[in-house]
């Protein structure tokens, strides 16, 4: 890790200085007359100002100026020439301004008399076309300023050897740093050289990398002592002093050193080295960085796991072996050219002390978790680190021997059948969750997880025979084994059946069965204490998977086979077959409406059991009349049910709903007539009838509405019909109305005028009168003759527009007129 810092020599270089005043105390910072940067080996440089420290320019200087943020500048003469310079703000605004100060020859702080030369131009205002100030030997002025007054540059000093001169460099304007370049002939004294450099351009020294191996050993601070690098920097020049500090700021006002043995504050932390000629006060920064590290080049040891095992005569007590050589190898383990030495403890203070190391051949001596602590040294560097793991007993599982008992009910009494292994799992664990079992058929296929076999359906070969459990620890992987005894047993239980009706209102071949209810059967005659499990499937029941709940619904409509395992402590006794069956219920309408019309009484209506696509004789009925017959009579309305029966004893309701209904009663007709729009109305009543209306035609068409629109005028019979087939009720009705025009030309079509809807039954004693347009009386009419045949005494009358008045026999009195055309 390298850094740039200030070093001052003769050469065209430009060196960058930038101070940081975060100092406690005021007078320290360089923009104090007596923490005055030393000028050396004619440098050029770049600064910055900041702040104004102590005022010590009040009524020192000609251009009416004081600090504001200020910086000075002690410079030595080593030879004879002019001491000259141009000051280049780091902005180039015109606003960006700088004033300076010189004191001299060989001024002292505190009393540094007039200045010699000093410039306060404004350069905004002034109209300069830069912002530049300075020395130079063109300008005759000693001073100039403030504001407007002046270029901003004066003459330039003729300086001896020997002398020296403070510069005060001030910035009221602007924030930007500034360059100072020396323009003149005279030169300043050499800085002192780093003879542990080569290269005089460099300023850094080698990196001081070191282990932490001093207690505590992983905060990575440690003491110093640099009084060696003091001595080969000054390298036995008597004028020659070195110092050490925290920051560059530090060094280069040679505040806060910090003497040749310290402590580091950071595990990497960079030094600034003054070196600094006594005589000459000329200083050059050198910086080199301290890494401390702790021992960290190994490897993390995983926990330290194994699984309990009876070497001690018992593998049940959390008690093992370790051997901490494989801990040793794992910590190294792809780390070369390394030289550790590595022990162990049983706690990190005995660790860091030495203190009672443990064997490497180990074992714990409580059950559980014991953390241990590894000291790790490096033989060759000395670095110490440490690290821990946890050395566990893990728990084994327990794996008891065990033995099933399966039924042999395949018909074959060879005495081989198919055996559910995992039915023993939890007399093998002790019914301890956390495990996982497999199954072998021998104790070293199960240690070498060869070949398992399949513990849900496992085939016997022998009878008895035995197979092997390998139970593993599912938290700790820890196996264990035991072995299972298999033997076939011959015994039986009984077979039952139970049969129900689809009564569960879906008729799907669907039911709930509650198998409890044969439980008698099946057990019947068999030793008691037995347990009974039901199972859908006879290889269900023989590896035991799957039981049933009591209330079982069937998965095969109508007909199905279910099993009944009957076994004691896991030993097989006997599978039987249970029958399901759903039978049908009777196909059958279940509801029905009949019509009974009482204007037909005494007739009766028929009423049947409504079976659907089977002869109704295959069936017994009871009706809710107490008859048993298919069909029965009724002669009156009501609500009538009827149970069917099949021949499996399933029964189903059918419910008859007999409704009344009569022929109409027509109670009135309104008719309203002699208008646009002649309308019928029929009002019609009877007992729960449902009529319809036709005009003219018995046989229709009917409508559900009883008004009539838009009806000519005329003659009609008017029919209400009963939609229950009670019958038809009819009365005729009359339309009064009036031709609009008539053409008495012989061609027998509306030869004469007459009033419509007439006749012996309706209105037959109407008064009708025919006058022309003057309101002469042409004609009186007889309402039952033809009507009115155009002429007046027998004369054609003319074509032209009549007028007529009749008076009704019903009393009313109607008017208009009509058209005679010829």
């Amino acid at each position: 890790m390298t850094r740039n810092f200030t070093t001052f020599f003769k050469s065209t270089l430009t060196i960058t200085i930038t101070f940081i005043f975060n100092f406690m105390v005021f007078a320290q910072q360089p923009n104090d007359c007596q923490f005055a940067v030393t000028v050396c080996g004619n440098s050029d440089f770049t600064l910055d100002v900041n702040g104004s420290g102590t005022q010590e320019l009040n009524s020192s200087n000609s251009c009416s100026g004081q600090e504001n943020n200020s910086i000075w500048l002690k410079v030595n003469i080593a030879t004879d020439g002019t001491l000259a310079f141009t000051l280049t703000p780091g902005s180039s605004s015109i606003n960006e301004d700088y004033d300076f100060f010189i004191f001299g020859p060989n001024a002292s702080c505190g009393n540094i008399g007039q200045a010699i030369r000093c410039s306060t131009t404004n350069p905004a205002a002034a109209n300069q076309g830069n912002n530049l100030t300075g020395l130079n030997t063109t300008d005759p002025a000693t001073n100039e300023g403030p504001g407007a007054d002046g270029d901003s540059f004066v003459s330039a000093i003729d300086a001896l050897a020997g002398e020296s001169y403070f510069i005060v460099i001030d910035r009221p304007i602007g924030n930007s740093p500034f360059s100072i370049n020396w323009t003149g002939t005279a030169t300043f004294p050499e800085g002192p050289s780093n003879p542990l450099l080569s290269n005089p351009n460099s300023t850094i020294l080698p990196n001081i990398n070191i282990c932490d191996d001093l207690a505590p050993y992983d905060d990575t601070i440690r003491e110093f002592d640099l009084s060696q690098l003091s001595q080969d920097i000054i390298n036995g020049e008597g004028d020659v002093s070195v110092s050490y500090h925290l920051s560059e700021s530090d060094a280069n006002i040679n505040a806060n050193a910090l003497g040749d043995v310290f402590n580091n504050t950071t595990s990497s932390q960079n030094i600034f080295v003054r070196i600094e000629n006594t005589t000459t006060d000329c200083f050059i920064i050198n910086n080199f960085t301290l890494n401390v590290t702790a021992l960290t080049n190994f490897n993390q040891p995983n926990d330290y796991e194994i699984c309990d095992n009876d070497t001690d005569g018992n593998d049940q007590n959390g008690l093992a072996t370790f051997d901490f050589n494989n801990v040793s190898q794992e910590i190294i383990e792809g780390i070369n050219n390394i030289n550790y030495d590595i022990s162990y403890y049983s706690s990190q203070a005995n660790a860091e002390s030495l203190t009672s190391p443990l064997p490497l051949i180990y074992t714990n001596t409580a059950p559980g978790s014991t953390e241990i602590f590894a000291r790790i040294e490096d033989l060759d560097l000395g670095c110490i680190g440490f690290t821990s793991f946890n050395a566990t007993v893990l728990a084994k599982p327990i794996a008891n021997d065990v033995s099933l008992i399966q039924c042999d009910e395949d018909g074959i009494p060879e005495g081989y059948t198919i055996f559910n292994l995992t039915e023993a799992a939890v007399d093998i664990t002790n019914n301890i969750s956390e495990t996982t079992i497999e199954f072998y058929l021998s104790q070293v296929d199960a240690e070498n997880q060869n070949d398992p076999i399949d513990g849900t359906s496992f085939e016997n070969f022998f009878n008895p025979q035995i197979v092997y459990a390998r139970v593993t620890n599912t938290n700790s992987g820890c196996v264990n084994f035991s072995e299972i005894s298999l033997e076939v047993s011959t015994t039986s239980s009984n077979n039952a059946s139970i049969e129900l009706c689809d009564t569960d209102g879906l008729e799907d071949g669907f039911m709930e069965f509650d198998l409890d209810t044969i439980n008698n059967d099946v057990l019947a005659g068999i030793p008691s204490d037995l347990i009974l499990t039901y199972y859908e499937t006879y290889l269900d029941a023989l590896i035991e998977t799957n039981p049933l709940n009591n209330l079982y619904t069937n998965t095969v409509a109508y007909n199905q086979t279910i099993y009944a395992r009957v076994e004691n402590s896991n030993a097989c006794y006997g599978i039987s077959e249970i029958e399901l069956s759903v039978y049908e219920l009777p196909n059958i309408e279940i509801s029905d409406e009949r019509i009974y019309c009482e204007n037909l009484a005494p007739s009766t209506t028929t009423l049947t059991g409504g079976v659907i696509n089977d002869i109704p004789n295959n069936y017994s009925y009871l009706w809710s009349t107490g008859e048993t017959t298919t069909e029965i009579e009724v002669d009156a309305p009501g609500t009538y049910t009827v149970s069917v029966t099949n021949s499996f004893g399933c029964s189903k309701d059918r419910t008859i709903t007999v409704v009344a209904s009569n022929i109409a009663t027509i109670t009135s007709i309104e008719v309203e007539d002699g208008l646009q729009n002649n309308t019928i109305t029929i009002l019609a009543s009877g007992n729960g009838g449902n009529y319809e209306y036709a005009l003219n035609d018995i046989n229709g068409p009917y409508q559900n509405s009883n008004i009539f629109n838009n009806v000519l005028a005329g003659l009609y019979t008017v029919y209400v019909r009963d939609k229950n087939n009670c019958g038809i009720a009819d009365q005729l009705v009359s339309v009064i109305g009036f031709p609009k025009f008539f053409t008495p030309n012989n061609d027998t079509e509306n030869d004469f005028w007459q009033v419509s809807g007439v006749s012996t039954q309706f209105q037959s004693n109407s008064d009708i009168f025919i006058f022309d347009r003057y309101g002469k009386l042409i004609k009186k009419l007889d309402p039952l003759s033809a009507g009115w045949d155009g002429t007046y005494n027998g004369a054609q009358l003319p074509t032209n527009d009549y007028w007529f008045k009749v008076k009704l026999e019903d009393g009313r009195t109607l008017t208009g007129h009509f058209t005679l055309k010829r």
